[in-house]
């Protein structure tokens, strides 16, 4: 038996030991990507040195715990699939990243990373696996798994493929940021509005605050 928290697929699934904050039977979640988002980009991030979070992620993140919704990690993870790091690796850069935002005051309630790619090893070379966004499957799989109203929830990407996912799982839209790969991304970004699915534009995930789920 594995000692990460993969399901049957091998998507990592952590629901954290901090109870889930509700608001009624279900409540929106605040989806995050994780690099160039939450932490600085750094290709295929694998060492817990080079972790650096980016600035007002943690105040961003704090707003939505007093908010009381739910903070959902989201993250693609090519670099598994490729052989480049593995889950060890990858936990110990997550258990950096929540430590620094902890010691800021910030919590999040659960993390899904999927590892797999089409250009990957063995079982992790899936063609066009449902939990690697842009498709919605982490996102479903937290809706699941913690009672989320995914219709009024948002997703925060600096990625194309982070705001299709956003719009293929039925959220109420996602705030486009410019960290990361925002620059390169953004036009892409932009033509995924469509009507029922907002599309917002920002300067990073300091911006947050102005989400309507944010300031209920």
């Amino acid at each position: 038996m594995s000692r990460f928290p993969l399901d049957d697929e091998g998507v990592w699934c952590q629901v954290l030991a901090r109870p889930v904050r509700r608001r009624g039977d279900e409540t929106p979640a605040l989806f995050l990507d994780r690099d160039g988002v939450v932490v600085a980009e750094v290709d295929y991030l694998r060492r817990v040195e080079d972790v650096a979070l980016i600035a007002g992620a943690a105040d961003a993140i704090a707003t939505a715990n007093r908010c009381g919704v739910p903070v959902v990690m989201v993250t693609n993870q090519a670099g598994i699939a490729r052989g480049y790091f593995g889950w060890a690796e990858f936990l110990a850069v997550q258990e950096t990243i929540l430590a620094s935002l902890a010691a800021a005051g910030a919590a999040v309630d659960a993390v899904y990373a999927c590892p797999h790619h089409p250009s990957g090893n063995g079982a992790l070379g899936h063609p066009d696996h449902p939990a690697r966004k842009p498709n919605p499957g982490m996102l479903l799989r937290a809706g699941r798994q913690l009672g989320i109203d995914l219709r009024q929830s948002w997703l925060i990407g600096d990625k194309a493929s982070d705001v299709a996912a956003a719009k293929h799982a039925g959220l109420a839209g996602a705030m486009h940021v410019m960290t990361g790969y925002g620059e390169a991304e953004r036009a892409d970004a932009i033509a995924l509005l469509s009507p029922g699915f907002e599309v917002r534009l920002a300067a990073s995930i300091a911006d947050a605050v102005a989400l309507p789920l944010l300031r209920d």
